[in-house]
């Protein structure tokens, strides 16, 4: 996913023009909170109800295809081939392939019969998925600084960054409660893009269940606060004007944010610090809220209704990181010593050091990367001297005021029983931290200018790239992930792009497991610059086909999720090779984007590592996530590196063999 500059939040930045935002009308819901259950379907009365630009493609949006059987098959075989481990087993695969299309006839027939009946208004898979693929996953960003923070003078850069940010996050979030930001648009005849996401951005927050988590979501006109974090403890304060929902001026959001760290400075050390809770596993974390609501009785229900309902929280972390390693370790969990400062529950956190660099956390379980990057785009585009000169300061400063959140009901309840759930999700968080690692790496060799000059798409370079890097960490291919979105469709999400083939697998076995240095020979760099070449138009065009909504495993999900108790599956589905081609040892995601300086997020399976990447003009940048005992971070960093350096030694000798152009 590549992101730069969008010509619809440019628009809907200058919308704001002067000092206000005069455009839409924030209509009060009929109910004051709506309980999500993971079916979009529930929530599109909320479209119709706010209206605007923002949602008027909804009704002519496409819905979400079916492929046909054979070509799902036929895209499938090539990508499960290089993982096959002996001769039998590839017989097997072929064999389980040539009979899927006559096995999985009548499953074909009830995934059509459910697309076109049940969920003739909706996705086919949007329930499912929204149900069990997002579960205990989110990710971050991290911002560039911003330059017009100013660190001699006025209040803490800390503050200085965080009410910039907040500023426009109000302003923001007015055109998406109103309907008026623009619907997002792709490729030259301007396809609109499903928003039914942005309901679930804002006065927004996952709830633990036992049985399956749910989501809140709240009226926005009767909750106009935001939550702020500090040292572990939760504060709520104003963010927008009641009346109009404009954004609060910087100056009034600066002393309110001051107000927050004196409080929160004043507190014993000792005081319970319930974050940590929502760390851990769900089912703990539920049976937890069920024990603090038992014991703080309305009080704590109100304190978390509070949390829960604000527009968005604030963490203002007690740390000022300056390397992208120290950045990347605090943005993803907090850390030992910011975790606590956190509410993972929440749709989005904002994180401020105390330094001032900035990044965010998103919760992913109903909202995909894409509307988020809208408007971190649009939030970092406001400085804090912008927003300065765009601030009006309505009515009388100091007015407004800041709530300890749990206060109130924390000296109501047995501290012994709060602080032994405090230490269990502590222990349980600790060990989380420690077990896994985070490797930021900044490749500097060359970035996308280089990559298109030598006629190569950059993210099929560089995912060629990282299956070379992988392929000489684990000693063989594995399944790997690169998300791509199919939000043209209505309620689309994502799709997997296949990054295996039997052309990257032809490019890495002829680079080998370790570098040959035979790259001077031009016959053997021919060769490779041919497989190189393959490999990255083979991925190019299972990209265009994914973006289609025609990838496999959406598809061969769907299929299998048809299949009755007592019916005999289709044989593909327990072949070997198959499950290993679905299990992603290697999850990947692409994200440029010129304001970020990094991203990422968790590996997926154990065995596997999280590979967060960003193409720029003149350099890329990794974010490596595994499990620390494995040792594979800093290990594929290395490899990455050397991979892309080799890769540019076969395209380099391409240039300096072939006769100049005389154009």
């Amino acid at each position: 996913m590549t992101v730069g500059g969008r010509n619809n939040e440019r628009a809907a930045l200058s919308s704001s023009a002067g000092t206000t935002l005069k455009s839409g009308i924030m209509k009060p819901w009929t109910t004051y909170m709506v309980e999500a259950t993971g079916d979009y379907r529930r929530e599109m009365f909320l479209e119709e109800h706010i209206g605007g630009p923002l949602y008027a493609f909804q009704k002519e949006i496409p819905k979400l295809p079916i492929p046909d059987i054979q070509d799902t098959i036929e895209r499938f075989l090539p990508t499960a081939l290089p993982l096959v481990k002996s001769a039998e087993e590839k017989v097997a695969l072929k064999e389980a392939c040539e009979a899927f299309p006559e096995q999985a006839e009548l499953l074909q027939q009830r995934l059509t019969a459910r697309r076109n009946g049940e969920f003739a208004n909706s996705s086919w898979l949007q329930k499912w998925w929204n149900e069990a693929g997002y579960l205990q996953v989110s990710y971050f960003f991290g911002f560039v600084d911003d330059p017009t923070v100013d660190v001699v003078r006025g209040s803490a850069p800390n503050v200085q960054r965080a009410a910039a940010m907040l500023f426009a996050t109000a302003e923001f979030r007015k055109l998406v409660v109103t309907g008026q930001l623009p619907c997002e648009r792709v490729g030259k005849k301007k396809t609109p893009l499903c928003s039914t996401a942005y309901k679930y951005m804002f006065n927004a927050c996952r709830i633990p269940r036992l049985d399956h988590d749910s989501y809140r979501i709240y009226d926005p006109s009767r909750n106009t606060h935001c939550i702020v974090a500090r040292k572990g403890h939760f504060f709520s304060m104003e963010l927008v004007d009641s009346e109009t929902g404009n954004p609060l001026s910087v100056y009034e959001l600066e002393r309110m944010l001051q107000q927050c760290i004196a409080m929160a400075d004043a507190i014993p050390s000792s005081r319970p610090k319930l974050g940590v809770l929502t760390s851990g596993n769900r089912d703990d974390w539920a049976r937890d809220r069920v024990a603090l609501l038992e014991s703080g009785g309305a009080a704590m229900e109100n304190a978390l209704e509070r949390l829960q309902s604000g527009a968005i929280l604030v963490n203002l972390d007690d740390e000022s990181p300056v390397s992208r390693q120290e950045c990347g370790e605090l943005f993803w969990t907090g850390g030992l010593g910011s975790g606590p400062n956190r509410w993972f529950d929440k749709s989005i956190q904002i994180m401020v050091a105390n330094n001032g660099k900035a990044g965010l956390i998103a919760e992913h379980s109903m909202m995909d990367g894409m509307p988020v990057i809208n408007y971190a785009n649009y939030i970092t585009k406001m400085t804090y001297a912008r927003a300065r000169r765009m601030s009006v300061v309505s009515g009388p400063t100091g007015s407004a005021s800041v709530e300890d959140i749990f206060a109130s009901a924390l000296g109501r309840m047995d501290p012994t029983m709060v602080e032994s759930l405090e230490a269990k999700a502590w222990k349980a968080f600790h060990k989380l931290i420690t077990d896994h690692t985070l490797h930021a790496q900044s490749f500097q060799g060359y970035g996308s200018a280089f990559i298109k000059k030598s006629g190569f798409p950059p993210d099929a370079y560089v995912q060629m790239a990282m299956q070379l890097a992988t392929y000489r960490l684990f000693g063989e291919q594995v399944g790997t992930y690169e998300a791509t979105q199919v939000r043209p469709f209505l309620h689309g999400r994502t799709e997997v792009t296949r990054s295996v083939s039997t052309a990257s697998e032809a490019f890495i076995k002829a680079m080998g497991l370790y570098p040959k240095f035979d790259e001077a020979d031009p016959n053997v760099a021919k060769e490779k610059l041919a497989l190189l070449q393959r490999a990255t138009k083979t991925h190019s065009a299972y990209t265009g086909k994914a973006a289609k909504a025609q990838g496999v495993d959406r598809h061969l999900l769907g299929l299998a999720m048809m299949v009755r108790e007592g019916e005999k599956a289709p044989a593909l589905f327990s072949d070997p090779a198959f499950i290993r081609s679905k299990r992603w040892r290697s999850s990947t995601s692409q994200l440029s984007h010129p304001r970020f300086n990094l991203w990422g997020y968790g590996e997926v399976v154990p065995d596997g590592v999280g590979l967060a990447y960003a193409i720029l003009p003149n350099s890329c940048v990794f974010n490596i996530t595994a499990l620390r005992s494995t040792g594979w971070t800093d290990k594929l960093s290395e490899h990455l590196e050397g991979a892309l350096l080799e890769m540019r030694r076969v395209v380099e000798t391409r240039a300096t063999s072939s006769p100049k152009s005389k154009l």
